[in-house]
């Protein structure tokens, strides 16, 4: 390996990681995106140029296929659907080490050292786990199968015993050069990568995509020890990195462990939680029954006024009639913020992506732990679409997926207006206890269709 390589791989190795840094900040984040991806295309060139393999036809063609294939999901999937894609590409890049690693141990095994030996196999068990268990969560978010948490008979034991096996095969196949014993590491793998996802339910899931995250980076890292390629190992270090980083965040914003959102102590069978329909009746009746100013009412007096976007702003595409919202209040002198939650929708950053679509600018979007205190002196929240990230019930209903997750307070605002499909419970399966208190309004029904009302009474 030359020196120039090493010093080209390094340079590149430190653009990504500029890129990666660029778009930690939504006013910096399309160059970082740019600035990465055109450093990983040039990774890729240097890589099959100094492998001397850049000639191969098979090799172009698969990657105009994928390239097409990419464009055309970029283009095609709508901004609601990212998060499944993320899942997505967390498993393919879980998958392609695999595959690498595979490919190594069937035709490289009796030239291997242990060290290779050993980061080969863990290559292959950890993108085996990355590939699965991002199926798995990219189906539960595109609905394709239950959100719910699936929790099967002894889960925990039946977890623990396949990485015991998973050890013990791995340690066998130092000694015994047989693709069989691979294979069966491959299955174990995807089979706990399953397991391991199925159970995770409830307000977890953007921790679990990040976490995918961090092991498709890991399992890349792992696999270049196993290539002798420097580059891999240095950028799937920096993904991993990055991701586990954000992971830990993220489970510090949710005052939770990794290892208890791992072994699905904080997600429970929603069932126990759901609202029965008299609750249901009960919380309509007593909206429809209130005697209270209109929301439009309350709004025109607003001096300020802290905007809360959830999960349903995203299914409905009401953020540009958010942003129309926004100026119309505005334009009457009212103030006006967003309060983020870190887990709001269902992957990192979910909210400030859908905001920023709509041009709302990035001054105005508040994270929990700066606007929380504000609450209290807010004219008027008005939640849309958001449910587990605002329910009182994180900090009283002990025992519950969401028991002692920091929650935006906007119940202590002065009124509440709620803009939300219905009053059913969010994604942890928790009714909402917010819907219930005496300063706070519902408008049910498609946030799109009932924000785009509430601008017309404002201008009426």
């Amino acid at each position: 390996m030359s020196e120039i390589y090493i010093v080209a791989s390094t340079i590149l190795a430190i653009l990504v990681l500029f890129g990666i840094k660029l778009m930690s900040s939504p006013k910096t984040a399309v160059r970082g995106n740019r600035l990465s991806a055109i450093s990983m295309l040039v990774a890729v060139i240097l890589v099959l140029g100094a492998n001397d393999i850049i000639q191969l036809p098979l090799l172009w063609i698969a990657i105009i296929l994928g390239s097409m294939i990419g464009y055309a999901l970029a283009l095609k999937v709508p901004m609601i659907k990212m998060p499944q894609m993320v899942a997505l590409y967390n498993g393919l890049g879980g998958a392609a080490s695999a595959l690498v690693a595979l490919v190594e141990i069937l035709e490289a095994t009796s030239q291997q050292n242990y060290f290779v030996l050993f980061t080969s196999r863990l290559a292959l068990i950890i993108g085996g786990i990355t590939f699965s268990g991002s199926i798995i969560a990219a189906a539960k978010l595109d609905k394709r199968i239950s959100q719910r948490p699936a929790v099967l008979p002894h889960h925990k034991i039946i977890s623990n015993m396949m990485i015991i096996v998973l050890i013990l095969l791995l340690i066998l196949s130092f000694s015994l050069n047989n693709s069989l014993v691979v294979f069966i590491i491959l299955i174990v793998a995807l089979t706990f990568g399953v397991l391991f996802a199925m159970r995770i339910g409830g307000a977890d899931m953007p921790i679990i995509i990040s976490l995918l995250n961090s092991l498709s980076g890991l399992a890349a890292a792992i696999c270049g020890f196993t290539v002798f390629e420097p580059l891999l190992v240095s950028v799937g270090a920096i993904v991993g990195a990055s991701g586990l980083i954000l992971t830990n965040n993220m489970c510090v914003a949710m005052n939770r462990s990794l290892s208890n959102v791992l072994t699905g102590g904080t997600t429970m069978c929603a069932s126990k939680f759901s609202s029965n329909s008299k609750d249901e009746v009960r919380m309509e009746e007593k909206a429809e029954t209130e005697t209270k100013k209109s929301p439009a009412e309350i709004l025109k007096r607003a001096k300020k006024v802290i905007i809360v976007p959830g999960y349903g702003m995203a299914v409905s595409q009401a953020q540009f009639y958010v942003k129309n919202l926004t100026e119309v209040l505005e334009k009457s002198g009212t103030e006006v913020k967003f309060a983020i939650h870190p887990v709001a929708g269902r992957m990192p950053g979910h909210m400030n992506v859908l905001l920023a679509e709509a041009d709302i600018p990035y001054e105005k979007l508040c994270e929990m732990d700066d606007i929380n205190d504000q609450f209290a002196e807010t004219d008027v929240a008005i939640v849309i679409g958001a449910c587990d990230v605002t329910n009182p019930a994180a900090n009283t209903a002990e025992g519950t997926p969401i028991y002692g997750m920091p929650v935006l307070k906007t119940g202590e605002a002065k009124n509440v207006i709620v803009c939300n499909l219905d009053t059913n419970p969010g994604y942890s399966g928790v009714e909402n206890s917010l819907y219930t208190m005496p300063n706070v309004q519902l408008i049910l029904g498609n946030a799109a269709d009932t924000i785009k009302e509430l601008i017309n009474n404002l201008e009426g």
